[in-house]
């Protein structure tokens, strides 16, 4: 065939059912200027948010759920009361990331700090740092996690402080410290 435009309303098999195949090996398929319909898709619901300030009365060593009082963005609207909630047509794989600000009222009280995601009310995964008997006054763990959901499935982030002396107990806001996000994978 010579090149040229080729005008059509639908594209099938000469049978009805198969596959067709548009391009061969090598070749690029252009489509930046067409409205893609079933092909991959967008990385939506996706929400990031942060606290908008330090969260006191936590309590030593029991985990406590963290409060994201400023939302960066919300696609979707999945994302109320510091959880993210899979709304309906929405199942499938999640990238989840976040950070809990763990901080104490005086220089060398803090001794550990977790960071983890609750699926469904209960926790699901764990990250921390120990100080090994080294306590200083700060701390950021950082967790992240691939999750297969379901609708209605929800996931929130929570924060573990445990330190030595009788300083009081925090997570920090502080540059955004403390923060939760994620996304839609694109299957």
């Amino acid at each position: 065939m010579a090149d040229g435009t080729l005008k059509v309303g639908q594209i099938t098999t000469s049978s009805g059912s198969g596959t067709i195949t548009i391009g061969q090996s090598g070749e690029t398929v252009n489509m930046s200027n067409a409205t893609k319909i079933g092909f991959g898709g967008v990385n939506t619901p996706a929400f990031f948010a942060h606290s908008a300030s330090d969260q006191g009365s936590v309590g030593d060593n029991s985990y406590t759920k963290v409060t994201l009082g400023t939302e960066v963005f919300d696609v979707g609207g999945c994302f109320a009361s510091s959880r993210f909630t899979v709304p309906s047509g929405e199942a499938g794989k999640y990238f989840f990331y976040g950070s809990v600000g763990c901080e104490v009222g005086a220089n060398s009280d803090l001794d550990q700090g977790f960071s983890a995601f609750y699926l469904n009310g209960s926790k699901y995964l764990e990250g921390g740092i120990n100080l090994n008997d080294n306590p200083i006054r700060f701390v950021t763990p950082l967790i992240h996690v691939v999750l297969d959901l379901s609708v209605g499935d929800y996931v929130e982030l929570y924060g573990k402080v445990d330190h030595v002396g009788a300083s009081a107990i925090s997570f920090g806001s502080s540059n955004k410290c403390t923060n939760f996000g994620g996304y839609k994978i694109i299957e």
